[in-house]
Parts: structure tokens; sequence; C-alpha cells
């Protein structure tokens, strides 16, 4: 039994044109050939980067995200090519958070999925966010 990968764009290009703004467009996904059992996907990227919107000044994090499926499975380059879009992107740790999860279940319409940024410290202080959805 073979996974469905027609609809992939990104998995497969050997060159790597890295998005300049946020666009959730960039997300893509695969059927779930296991739908009829929860089981979980964890995601986490160490690279993470954004902008300060005061500042200007980057924001280094780890980005984790944790989901059950439902009908769709989350492609991991195009998570990559969406997570490293935030780049140049000015906003606050618990907007991007939020923000993620939003496009991410607006995407695949998981069962349930967890976005946790650990943002590393600048100016002494270090912050964790986490934002929930539950269908």
């Amino acid at each position: 039994m073979r996974d469905d990968i027609s609809s992939l764009t990104l998995l497969g290009k050997t060159r790597s044109d890295y998005p300049s703004r946020v666009d959730p467009g960039i997300l893509e996904t695969f059927p779930n050939r296991f739908s009829n059992r929860d089981y979980l996907v964890v995601m986490v990227t160490e690279e993470f980067t954004s902008l300060c919107p005061v500042t200007g000044q980057p924001d280094h994090g780890t980005i984790e995200v944790r989901y059950v499926p439902d009908m769709e499975c989350i492609e991991s380059k195009s998570l990559k090519y969406y997570l490293f879009s935030y780049r140049q992107e000015p906003t606050f740790m618990e907007t991007v958070v939020n923000r993620i999860l939003e496009d991410l279940v607006a995407r695949c319409s998981p069962r349930r999925m967890t976005v946790a940024g650990r943002f590393r410290a600048r100016g002494g202080i270090s912050i964790d966010v986490s934002a929930d959805y539950v269908r």
C-alpha cells in the first residue's frame, strides 16, 4: 500500500526558494491512511526565528507541534517552509504560537493539536507559550 503524494509540490524539490512572508498556503497535507485510530504526531524545530515587533531584534526558539490527525496529515517539508517564513515577521511570541495553531488547524482539521513555543532568553527572560485545539 503506497501513500498518495500526488498533491505534494515541495517534497523532493532540490532547490530551496524560501518564502519572504508568512503564507499559510505553503502548508501541504497528505491523506491519513490510519484515520480509524488515534495516534500522535510530534514535529519539532529548534531553529525558529521571528522578529520582536518593537525592537526588530530576532527572537529564537523551539516550536513543537503535537497533533492527532483526522483525515489529513501535515507534510513536514511544507511545515519547514511555513515556519521559515516567520524569519522576517514582526510578531509577539504569544501571537506567533496562536497563529501557527490556527493556520495548522485550518489546513488539516486534526482531532486535537498543541503548538508550543519555547523562546530563548532575551533581556534575561525566556518565554514559553502553549496553545491547544480540541475538536
